[in-house]
């Protein structure tokens, strides 16, 4: 075999053992560009730097393994970065630099130009191409690329939920502007928060609009609704969804929805309409790994033009572990601040950056506040909690609440119990054990947890 053959079928055999997403981000743009059968080494070309030390440190002895299998003379893989006019994917940044560099015009990409299509809603600037893939959202990424391949016809709807900031909104509308791209004008795609489509509802409503409403969401082949969570309560934006839901999905047009939770975690949202939402293919986005935290970084700051010294990219990656805007905001100011000082920072300043960035530092938390989120979140009366109410929908509300304060505040458990509804310290202790033993096993109480504490801290 050539060395083009030998590599496709590589890849193929490649391809049978990793995700999809992964496959795609690292490996579909590689090249075999030579085989050195005297020396017994071959030479894979990848599109920079930063995937060349990635699939090395990732993929090397899959590679490796896989070339041997094919041709035996191979006794080594070698990697080195391909030149010449080919693109560089954007999902793939800049290796590390040595110093920091002031961000200059002539290197910023014209992002702030990129206008939202009056059509679609959507905008051009998020695209799958600078979505970043990991172990925490190759799940959802492997869903939208099947929506996209097969619009309408697999995962409808499709329902995608993840804390706040974690690229549900960036992937969202990065398969809108795929779906728009790749299907021409065959496929109407619309983009919308509920936000906005709460307060279409609402126009329509005062002003005897409501064929305007329906023409405009259901005279499309593509319907993508983000934070979905907002319409649960408000009666006539859910029956108008619900209706538009039914018209669409009865023709196979495709609803792509997110949420900050899981159907099951929206309480008031109508039962019809979250069977509905059950019905399709529900996906978690969870918080990104060490490894995807530093190549968004690195993605980031090939977006902007910008060097900085490595180091400084693995200590912002390792200590912002959560919130991917949280990522971005302390990588920004690191940025503005070294391009003002003329030079890089030391890791202190780092260290004060990131503190004065995210939210979790700047707040200090009491039990007051827990209870209040807990209630907030379930939507019950914070009365029901403190009080010795027994209705059936304030249990699991009451038992987080107690978990949460001893989890957070490191309460002693007769105080807890005397604060939510003067009870015995054992109802506490009952309640801390049964919740923490199944947020192993239950995603969705686990993923109510999560969002309650980004709640508390906001």
């Amino acid at each position: 075999m050539n060395p083009k053959e030998l590599w496709k079928a590589t890849l193929g055999e490649i391809e049978l053992q990793i995700s999809k997403p992964n496959f795609i981000t690292w490996l579909k743009n590689s090249e075999l560009i030579e085989r050195n059968e005297r020396e017994g080494v071959a030479l894979v070309g990848l599109p920079n730097n930063f995937a060349k030390e990635w699939v090395r440190n990732r993929y090397h002895k899959l590679i490796l393994g896989s070339l041997r299998n094919l041709d035996n003379s191979i006794r080594n893989v070698d990697y080195v970065v391909i030149t010449g006019a080919r693109e560089v994917p954007a999902r793939v940044a800049v290796s590390k630099p040595i110093a920091a560099s002031p961000l200059t015009d002539e290197h910023k990409l014209p992002i702030s130009e990129l206008k939202v299509d009056p059509i679609t809603n959507l905008n051009p600037r998020y695209t799958l191409d600078t979505f970043i893939v990991g172990s925490s959202n190759e799940l959802a990424y492997a869903a939208t690329q099947a929506v996209i391949a097969s619009v309408g016809k697999k995962y409808n709807p499709l329902f995608l939920y993840g804390g706040v900031g974690l690229g549900k909104t960036h992937l969202l509308q990065a398969t809108g502007n795929a779906i728009a791209s790749h299907a021409g004008a065959r496929n109407r795609v619309f983009y919308v928060s509920s936000e906005k489509f709460i307060n279409d509802v609402v126009w329509a409503v005062r002003n005897k609009r409501m064929e305007d409403i329906k023409k405009r969401y259901r005279d499309v082949d593509v319907l993508i609704i983000d934070d979905i969570q907002f319409i649960g309560g408000k009666t006539t934006t859910e029956l108008e969804f619900f209706y538009t839901f039914n018209a669409l999905h009865e023709h196979s047009k495709q609803i792509i929805i997110s949420s900050d939770r899981p159907p099951a975690a929206i309480p008031t949202l109508e039962e019809r309409l979250r069977s509905r939402f059950e019905g399709g293919m529900i996906v978690d986005i969870g918080y990104p790994d060490y490894e995807m935290r530093l190549a968004i970084l690195r993605a980031k700051t090939q977006e902007l033009g910008a060097l900085l010294d490595g180091k400084i990219l693995d200590h912002i990656a390792a200590k912002v572990q959560k919130n991917i805007r949280e990522l971005e905001g302390v990588l920004n100011k690191v940025l503005f601040l070294s391009q003002h000082r003329g030079g890089s920072l030391d890791i202190k300043k780092i260290d004060e950056v990131i503190s004065e960035t995210t939210r979790v530092s700047s707040k200090n938390v009491n039990a007051s506040d827990i209870v209040k989120t807990v209630a907030e979140f379930f939507e019950v009366p914070v009365s029901d909690l403190t009080n010795r109410c027994r209705k059936q929908e304030v249990v699991e509300p009451r038992q987080i609440a107690m978990f949460l304060l001893r989890d957070v505040l490191k309460l002693s458990y007769p105080h807890i119990g005397e604060k939510l509804g003067k009870r015995d310290h054992t109802t506490a202790i009952h309640a801390y054990e049964k919740i923490n033993k199944a947020l192993s096993q239950n995603p969705a109480l686990n993923q109510k947890i999560i969002l309650i504490k980004e709640r508390v801290y906001k």
